[in-house]
């Protein structure tokens, strides 16, 4: 055992001179760049001998000695405040979450506290709490004819009662019973359309737009339900929707999204436990009569992105993302009441094919970035410049159903679909940006641009310069987030790829973009 001892002893003390001697040596490499006076004892001993250039070049090495010294001693502090600064946001998230984890825990204490009152109120009543009788929504009381609170009798899965919570969207039940549709222009077509509405916004609104904006706009209809115009201040984003729902004689919904948006509710309305009526916003109500008709409705979110998309537009992203429409429903409330509107089914709403979400966005100090999932189930429209006036004759507004424009968009898809060698161009740059930029286009994207272009060449378009704009709005704005800095020379490669697969002096929007790109480093 002495043994032992004695060579685990010896063992340790020798393990432990080689740290000592780790700590010695940094010591000493620390003691011998510090010794200044062995530097000056060395710079005496050369400088005897010194001619002007010598004395010179020995103080400007002298500086630059001093300089990268002092500039590895303010890495090291920016290094050790960075670190600090680090440490300090990990603390401060583990308290957020940690406060979070409280707040949960007091709302459930809550809930729980809230069952136990209605469940004692139930009882004071003479029921029991498993009995036929049933709480509405969420534990509440319903109604009786004299204002007094008695639970609510549920019957088929049905809440039986005599109280409304859907007021405007029972007013639009109400309308629709005397309703009598207009008659739809079933003759024009869409370049008919295009030309109709650019001299009525002129002529009736004095707003000017150019024939290649009114194209992209009816395109991006036939291509998918959500449309971003975006561009400066003044260049007529909100106007080009508003103007488009006068033209059609059913005015647009404007919705004025606000910075404090955070989920569904601010824009389909919620359920409110203390009137025990649901808030109903007017998106709610256009999108409840737009299953009535057979107009074209527009829903303008005014400022989309003044608040996060993904928060408060989320499960409509989902819902138009499914490819049956049928299937196209949004919970609106839990349960069902005898008295809800007659087109709620199950607390659910039918979102209809004849209904357009049309979005404005700046770009800007105020606003949030528009992420990747929103642009690709959306058709983004640039509206950089304003509009020139020019000369148009009266044209007064006109009725267009939804059912005709449908039927333009199908015919337009037939007639005249991207010809085999576009597509065979798209197929090749496809390959070509997966293997220098690792990029794909998706199965989205080109079934997108399958519905664009057909629809941009109807409306007076050329069928290059409709995939030009798909090209640049909805692929290479991917670019944005790589590292151009290091992909210049990549870009400059493509843009002569562009010029060379589709000629020269064409893909002119795309080839600008990607000039712009290359400035930005």
């Amino acid at each position: 055992m002495n043994e032992f001892l004695k060579w685990f002893f010896e063992f340790i003390s020798e393990m432990l001179k080689g740290y000592s001697e780790i700590v010695r040596g940094i010591g000493n490499g620390i003691k011998q760049i510090f010794n200044i006076k062995n530097y000056i004892n060395i710079f005496k001993q050369h400088s005897e001998n010194y001619g002007a250039l010598s004395w010179v070049l020995s103080i400007l090495a002298i500086i630059i000695v001093v300089a990268v010294y002092v500039l590895l001693l303010m890495m090291i502090i920016l290094g050790i405040r960075k670190y600090i600064r680090f440490r300090h946001s990990i603390v401060s998230n583990e308290d957020l979450l940690e406060e979070i984890s409280d707040l949960q825990r007091k709302v459930l204490k809550m809930t729980k506290e809230k069952d136990e009152i209605m469940a004692m109120k139930v009882s004071q009543m003479g029921l029991p709490t498993g009995s036929g009788a049933l709480s509405l929504a969420d534990g509440s009381m319903a109604a009786n004819g004299e204002g007094e609170a008695v639970p609510a009798v549920v019957e088929s899965g049905v809440v039986q009662t005599t109280e409304q919570r859907f007021s405007k969207l029972i007013e639009v039940d109400a309308f629709y019973k005397e309703y009598t549709p207009p008659e739809y222009n079933n003759d024009i077509d869409l370049a008919g359309i295009c030309d109709s509405f650019r001299n009525f916004a002129c002529s009736r609104m004095h707003l000017y737009y150019e024939p290649k904006i009114i194209w992209l706009f009816l395109a991006g209809m036939a291509s998918t339900k959500l449309i971003i115009l975006q561009g400066i201040s003044g260049t007529g984003k909100t106007s080009l929707p508003y103007s488009f729902g006068k033209f059609l004689q059913v005015d647009t919904t404007i919705a004025s999204v606000q910075p404090s948006w955070r989920d569904r509710t601010e824009l389909f309305g919620y359920f409110n436990e203390f009137t025990k009526n649901f808030n109903e916003t007017e998106v709610l109500k256009r999108i409840y009569s737009s299953g009535y008709n057979n107009d074209v409705n527009l829903i303008l979110l005014d400022e989309m992105n003044i608040a996060r998309v993904e928060y408060y537009f989320a499960e409509m992203l989902s819902i138009l993302e499914m490819p049956n429409a049928d299937e196209w429903e949004l919970d609106i409330v839990p349960n069902v009441w005898s008295t809800d509107p007659v087109n709620l089914d199950k607390g659910k709403i039918r979102i209809p094919q004849n209904i357009w979400y049309i979005g404005t966005a700046n770009n800007d100090d105020s606003t949030f970035a528009i992420s990747d999932k929103v642009y690709d189930r959306a058709q983004p429209i640039n509206l950089d410049s304003k509009g020139v006036a020019f000369e148009a004759p009266d044209t007064p507004p006109m009725n267009l159903g939804f059912d005709h424009l449908d039927k333009l968009f199908r015919e337009a898809f037939d007639k005249y679909p991207i010809s085999q060698e576009n597509l065979k161009k798209i197929q090749q740059l496809d390959l070509w940006v997966i293997e220098k930029l690792r990029v794909a286009f998706g199965n989205r994207i080109l079934k997108q641009m399958n519905l664009f272009v057909p629809v941009y060449v109807a409306c007076g378009g050329d069928e290059l310069d409709g995939i030009d704009y798909i090209l640049a709005t909805k692929i290479f704005r991917k670019f944005e987030s790589l590292n151009l800095a290091m992909l210049r020379e990549e870009l400059r490669e493509l843009c002569v790829y562009m010029t060379k697969t589709f000629g020269k002096n064409k893909m002119n929007e795309s080839i600008a973009y990607l000039e712009r790109l290359q400035k930005l480093f």
